[in-house]
């Protein structure tokens, strides 16, 4: 690119960072009206003599080599680590998503937070090139536009170039340290933050989940309309934060992005048994079967209840037993409709010791290809049937802690409208799929 756009850009940066420093010292001066006006002026001219570009850049090549600027950072472990940190743009197509497999990663900055206005400097981009890019080239021109003295114009290169330079490498007490034994000794392994793989993966993801485009696909979302682009979305991602509030004594691409670094998810994929049809069933209502198994925390809050109030009974002691009847029916029904499958159609061929009235309701999708088993169905008798099985398995239930429960209470359940009443509207659904 033009080392004009460039240099452009020097004189505006400085220029933004002198204006930040006058808005400031006019508000400290306000407070300072009292005192003599010669010398709030002397104080403001000499401001401005340290923001003219040739003064500033002497001065921020001489801070350059309190930062570093690097691909994986050793603070994010611990703030306090002096462990080194590295610069790598090593890339290799080893098959694994890592920093490695990434071209083009944009440096990270640790040292003196106080610096790294001139990291900042160093690695924006100004129509795809940078500072930091004419440094490592020894392209000098963006500088040489400030000077016309030689001497000068090598210090300040010498001087921001000490960021690019690793010192010897050392590990320390507050960073990570592995010993991996090597033919009888050991080398020391200091894992280090892979700061600017996780920039590259934080800036995708910003895109991904608030980019313009993301909006209008999650409206079409929302109004169920047609989008040509996919909706993309990150499952169980965690989120962690480095540095509290003071999130630049970390990195300087740590202060871009608030501290925050967003974590997707590794976790193995959970084994589901594949789900089969219960050919070994005899019976739905069988003791430590699905719907027992399922259904035993309500039978026993329904038993402590009746315990509790024998024969006494009032209007909330009566709606409470209610609630608990009609959630056993509507578990009853809720497991019903699971094994209910059309793709599990005539499983019930398989199962010659489930009841023949349970058959029926079961597997109501033999219906398409079993005649006898069709007409048998339409006759609708096997409904009283499993009524019944309802009634008999919940005396059973609670017959165990209350041995007075008989044929009474037997008529009372297997009669209850609700439970009529789901056998019909479920009964209804499957005529209406089975057209």
């Amino acid at each position: 690119m033009d080392d004009r756009s460039l240099a452009a850009f020097i004189a505006e940066y400085i220029a933004g960072r002198r204006q930040t420093k006058l808005d400031a010292f006019e508000k400290e001066a306000a407070k300072r009206s009292a005192e003599d006006s010669a010398t709030l002026a002397e104080e403001r001219r000499e401001l401005e003599r340290r923001y003219e570009p040739k003064a500033w850049l002497t001065d921020a090549a001489k801070r350059a080599g309190q930062i570093s600027l690097v691909t994986h950072a050793a603070k994010f472990t611990h703030g306090d680590s002096k462990s080194s940190s590295i610069y790598s743009e090593a890339v290799a197509a080893e098959g694994y998503l890592s920093s490695a497999a990434l071209q083009g990663l944009e440096p990270d900055a640790v040292g003196n937070a106080a610096a790294l206005d001139v990291a900042k400097l160093l690695q924006a981009r100004i129509e795809g090139d940078s500072l930091l890019d004419c440094l490592k080239r020894g392209d000098h021109r963006p500088f040489a536009a400030f000077t016309d003295d030689g001497t000068q114009l090598n210090e300040w290169i010498s001087g921001f170039s000490r960021a690019l330079t690793a010192a010897e490498p050392a590990s320390h007490k507050l960073a990570k340290q592995n010993y991996f034994p090597v033919n009888g000794d050991y080398h020391l392994l200091s894992p280090l933050f892979a700061t600017s793989f996780v920039h590259a993966l934080h800036q995708k993801m910003i895109a991904l989940r608030f980019g313009d485009e993301v909006k209008a696909i999650w409206k079409a979302r929302r109004e169920k309309t047609w989008h040509p682009q996919p909706l993309v979305r990150f499952p169980d991602a965690a989120e962690t934060h480095f540095g509290g509030t003071k999130p630049q004594n970390i990195s300087y691409l740590n202060s871009v992005r608030g501290g925050r670094t967003w974590l997707l998810s590794a976790q193995p994929p959970q084994w589901k048994r594949a789900e089969k049809p219960p050919v070994n069933m005899h019976s739905l209502f069988a003791f430590g079967g699905q719907f027992d198994r399922r259904a035993r925390g309500t039978v026993t809050l329904l038993v402590s209840l009746l315990s509790r109030t024998g024969k006494y009974t009032n209007h909330r002691i009566r709606g409470a037993r209610e609630e608990y009847i009609e959630a056993l029916i509507d578990l009853l029904f809720l497991v019903a409709t699971e094994i209910q499958r059309e793709a599990w159609q005539g499983w019930t061929l398989n199962c010659p010791e489930l009841k023949t009235h349970q058959q029926l309701w079961l597997d109501p999708w033999r219906t398409k290809t079993d005649e006898a088993f069709r007409l048998e169905r339409e006759k609708d008798d096997w409904q009283a049937s499993v009524a019944e099985d309802f009634a008999l398995w919940l005396n059973a239930r609670l017959r165990k802690a209350l041995p007075e429960v008989g044929a009474g209470e037997k008529r009372e359940w297997e009669t209850r409208q609700h439970l009529r009443d789901n056998l019909r509207e479920l009964e209804k659904i499957i005529q209406e799929e089975l057209k």
